[in-house]
């Protein structure tokens, strides 16, 4: 789909809340722009982004026409256990796209 950046901490105590934050490249093209010949550019968005923690998903968010390229999401959580973070965007064409972050958790 596109290159995403992902900021989560290596390292954090037990119980201590963390901020994640991850970004798509992605156009996000609403299906109203009209290109140079004035047809309108086919809709391409991110549908949903989800975060999953240990399998256990964690964050959701649903993405509108309206929602600007490049989407950044930013929120926390609290530091339960070692293991992975799974970040999923799933496009409104059904691509997926997954990533996944290590963290350690002392």
């Amino acid at each position: 789909m596109a290159r995403a950046l992902i900021n989560v901490p290596k390292a954090a105590k037990r119980g201590e809340v963390i901020e994640i934050r991850a970004l798509i490249s992605h156009p996000m093209e609403s299906g109203f722009r009209p290109d140079e010949s004035g047809k309108l550019v086919p809709r391409s968005i991110i549908k949903t982004f989800s975060c999953a923690y240990n399998g256990e998903e964690i964050f959701r968010a649903d993405f509108f026409p309206a929602v600007a390229a490049n989407p950044f999401v930013s929120f926390t959580t609290l530091a339960s256990a070692s293991g992975t973070l799974s970040f999923t965007w799933v496009s409104d064409t059904g691509e997926t796209q997954t990533e996944t972050r290590p963290i350690t958790v002392e």
